[in-house]
């Protein structure tokens, strides 16, 4: 009764006080305890509210995160879309463009292979850009380093093979495998080899990565779908429902 009475008054006096006058500071410690407690009581009888404000939480900074990643991608367009070296595959004039932040020492971007390959082949309408992104070691980065050289030595089909090659290969990807790996797509092995350590190639790693620090990128696969940022890996479905999406 002594708690019900009190509660009633706190009540009282909170509604006969302007609701911009109210200030917590300005009570009582008898009008504050009871004030929690009321506050701990209806939260313990409605546990759903606290998951209610956590959903409320988590909608805000996804939007947040979304209208973020959105002004980024807007500023640094060009580079995105259009740096005049990454791959390009798919249909060059699709309507949907996706871009795909690749390592190939990644177990996920591996696993996105595949599924990629599918979304983009049975689509149709979708532009596909590749971006060495080699963020896992040293084993990341000679293969990259191969990738690159393959293309800028022998053309885009070229670095389509090798990339194909490189993102299931489970050897080391030492000067030697490398080597044989080149000498089997039909070139000089010790000619691309030597390649990968030219500044062109080192440019083109260093461009992309300059990229994905302006993007705040620090995983793979990431991936650029128009206006919006994907942060890892996506199963197929998930895929085609956002081109869908895009698509309106």
């Amino acid at each position: 009764m002594k708690r019900i009475l009190a509660s009633s008054a706190l009540a009282l006096s909170l509604a006969a006080a302007p609701l911009a006058a109210f200030d917590i500071d300005s009570m009582s410690d008898e009008e504050r305890a009871v004030f929690r407690a009321e506050i701990r009581a209806y939260l313990l009888d409605n546990p759903q509210v606290i998951m209610e404000a956590v959903a409320v939480l988590e909608e805000r900074q996804a939007n947040a995160q979304a209208a973020g990643d959105n002004a980024m991608i807007t500023a640094h367009a060009d580079a995105i879309f259009n740096d005049g070296y990454s791959w390009v595959g798919g249909n060059p004039d699709g309507d949907i463009t996706l871009v795909e932040f690749v390592d190939y020492r990644c177990g996920y971007c591996r696993k996105a292979h595949d599924e990629v390959a599918e979304l983009v082949a049975s689509d149709g309408n979708i532009k596909l850009i590749v971006k060495e992104f080699p963020i896992l070691g040293e084993a990341s980065t000679a293969s990259s380093r191969f990738a690159v050289a393959i293309k800028q030595l022998h053309g885009n089909d070229a670095y389509k093979a090798a990339h194909d090659e490189l993102i299931t290969m489970r050897k080391d990807p030492s000067d030697k495998v490398l080597s044989k790996l080149a000498k089997s797509l039909g070139f000089d092995g010790d000619a691309v080899v030597a390649h990968m350590q030219s500044e062109e190639v080192t440019a083109e790693l260093r461009g992309t990565q300059e990229l994905a620090r302006a993007l705040q990128i620090s995983g793979t696969p990431t991936f650029v779908m128009q206006d919006e940022l994907l942060r890892g890996y996506l199963p197929l479905k998930a895929m085609r429902d956002l081109v869908a999406d895009k698509r309106g």
